[in-house]
C-alpha cells in the first residue's frame, strides 16, 4: 500500500468507526512499518489536516457534486476528502497528482464504475478552488465559522456567548495548525544546552519555549522516543501551557504533593523536578494501564518520589484526608484546547458531554478539598475553553468549600499576562503563546 492508501483506511476508521485519530495512527504505523519518515509525515498531515478541515472540506465537496455525502460510499467520500486536502491546503502536492491519484485508487479499490465521477469532481474543484462562495463573515459570523474553520456550529455558537468574534476567529485559525511537540526538561539530570546538544546529534530540530525556561520544541523527528536524550531520561513530552499549572502549584523540597488524575503523569514528573526530587507525590488514576505507564515514565526519569496510586478521583479515601501542601485536579473535560492534536474531539462532544463533565469535575473537587491541610494549596486545571468547566466551577467551589483564590500575578512568567490573575484563575486561549488551551486556577485552605 502507498501513503494514500494507508491514510484512507486510517481516516475510515476514525471517521466510520470512531477510532480516536491518535490511537488509529499509532496503530496505522505499527502495522505499516515499511514506512519512511518522510511517508508517515506525509500519512499524519493527510489524515489530521483532513480532520481539521473536514467540514470546510465536506462544503467544498457539496458545491461542486450533485450526489451528496450522505449517499456516498465510506471508501468513496473518504477518498475525495483527502484528495481535495492535498488540492486546498498542500502546496507541495500538485493538484494533478491528487486527482490521478484518487482515481487510482478508487478503481484499486473496485468503484471502477464511479472513476469518472470522482475525476470529474476533483477537477471541477481545482478549476475553480479560488472562487468557493462562503457564508458572509459579517452577517452571518456563525456559518461563516463553523464552514470556514470546520468547527460544529454548537460550538461556534457557544464560544461567542462569552468571547467576541475576533477571538474565536483567532483561536479557530491557530487550532487549525498542526502542532508542536512540547518537552520538559528535567532539571534533576540536565538543563536545555546539554539536550539541545544531544537531539542535534540525532538531528532532530530545536527551538526554545516561549512561557517556560524549562520548556523545548522539537521538530523532524518521527519517534521521540528513540532518541537518545529520551532515552537517558532527560525530559518527558509536555505542552507549556499544562507546565505552568505545575509551576503555579509551586511546590517546595519536601512537600507532600497530590496529582489526582494524575495519568499520564507531566505534571507529576514536572513537580518532582521543582521539588528537586526530594518530598513525596501521590499520582493517582482511576485507570491501571494507565498507572502502568506513569510508573514507567518515573522510572526512566529517576524520580523515585513519584508514587502510582490506583484510585477514583470522586471517592474520598479518608487515609489522606488533611494531608497533601499542593494538590492539582487536572479533572477529565471537553478537550476543546487540545483540537491542534487531537482534532477528531471538535466532532465527537456535545453540549450534553460539558454538562456531564460539569458534575463529575465538581465531585473531584469536593473530595480533593478534603485531602488539602489547612494554609495548604490546590490548583484545579483544565484543558478546554468552556465556561461551565472552569469559571463556574471556580465559583461552585469557593461558594461551597472553605477555600479562597490566590492571586497568580507573582507567579506567573514575564511573558504571560491575564487580568484575572490576580482573582486567582487564568484562561490561555489556543493562540496566545503558542500552546493549547488551558484553564488554571489556584485555591488556599482557609487556617
Amino acid at each position: 500500500m502507498n501513503e494514500r492508501e494507508i491514510a484512507l483506511y486510517a481516516i475510515t476508521d476514525i471517521l466510520s468507526e470512531k477510532g480516536y485519530n491518535n490511537i488509529v495512527l499509532r496503530n496505522t504505523f505499527k502495522k505499516n512499518k515499511q514506512l519512511s519518515v518522510v511517508q508517515r509525515g506525509f500519512v499524519t498531515e493527510l489524515v489530521n489536516g483532513t480532520l481539521r478541515n473536514l467540514i470546510n472540506i465536506d462544503y467544498i465537496i457539496s458545491c461542486f457534486s450533485r450526489t451528496p455525502i450522505d449517499k456516498m460510499k465510506p471508501l468513496v467520500i473518504n477518498c475525495l476528502r483527502l484528495s481535495v486536502y492535498q488540492i486546498m491546503y498542500m502546496d507541495k502536492v500538485p493538484d494533478s497528482a491528487a486527482c490521478n491519484e484518487a482515481v487510482l485508487l478508487i478503481n484499486k479499490k473496485g468503484f471502477n464504475g464511479l472513476s469518472g465521477f470522482v475525476n470529474g469532481v476533483l477537477r471541477n474543484i481545482v478549476r475553480n478552488k479560488n472562487s468557493v462562495k462562503y457564508p458572509d463573515e459579517r452577517s452571518n459570523p456563525i456559518d461563516y465559522l463553523s464552514i470556514k474553520y470546520s468547527y460544529p456550529k454548537w460550538i461556534i455558537e457557544y464560544w461567542l456567548k462569552e468571547l467576541d468574534f475576533e477571538k474565536v476567529k483567532a483561536m479557530c485559525i491557530e487550532n487549525n495548525l498542526a502542532p508542536r511537540i512540547g518537552i520538559c526538561i528535567n532539571t534533576c539530570r540536565t538543563n536545555a544546552a546539554e539536550i539541545k546538544e544531544l537531539l542535534a546529534k540525532d538531528n532532530i530540530a530545536v527551538t526554545e519555549g516561549f512561557i517556560s525556561s524549562d520548556s523545548l520544541y522539537i521538530s523532524k523527528t518521527s519517534d521521540i522516543t528513540q532518541a537518545e536524550a529520551y532515552k537517558m531520561g532527560l525530559f518527558h513530552i509536555m505542552d507549556e501551557s499544562s507546565m505552568l499549572a505545575a509551576k503555579l502549584l509551586n511546590p517546595y523540597e519536601g512537600d507532600v504533593v497530590m496529582d489526582v488524575c494524575a495519568a499520564p503523569g507531566g505534571k507529576s514528573f514536572y513537580c518532582a523536578y521543582l521539588m528537586n526530587n526530594r518530598g513525596k507525590i501521590l499520582a493517582g488514576d482511576i485507570h491501571e494501564h494507565k498507572l502502568k505507564l506513569l510508573k514507567e515514565g518515573a522510572e526512566r526519569l529517576g524520580l523515585d518520589i513519584v508514587k502510582p496510586v490506583l484510585a477514583d478521583a470522586t471517592v474520598f479515601n479518608p487515609d489522606y484526608a488533611d494531608s497533601a501542601d499542593c494538590l492539582i485536579a487536572d479533572a477529565p473535560c471537553s478537550g476543546l484546547g487540545l483540537v491542534r492534536k487531537k482534532p477528531d474531539i471538535k466532532y465527537n462532544k456535545t453540549y450534553g458531554d460539558i454538562i456531564e463533565l460539569v458534575s463529575l469535575q465538581r465531585e473531584i473537587l469536593r473530595t480533593s478539598a478534603a485531602y488539602v491541610k489547612k494554609g495548604g494549596t490546590m490548583i484545579y486545571s483544565t484543558c478546554t475553553v468552556s465556561s461551565e468547566e472552569n469559571l463556574g466551577n471556580v465559583r461552585w467551589f469557593l461558594n461551597n468549600f472553605d477555600f479562597e483564590p490566590v492571586d497568580l500575578s507573582p507567579l506567573l512568567p514575564d511573558k504571560v499576562s491575564s487580568e484575572t490573575a490576580k482573582d486567582g484563575y487564568i484562561q490561555i486561549l489556543p493562540g496566545d503563546f503558542g500552546t493549547d488551551g488551558f484553564f488554571i486556577a489556584k485555591f488556599v485552605r482557609k487556617s
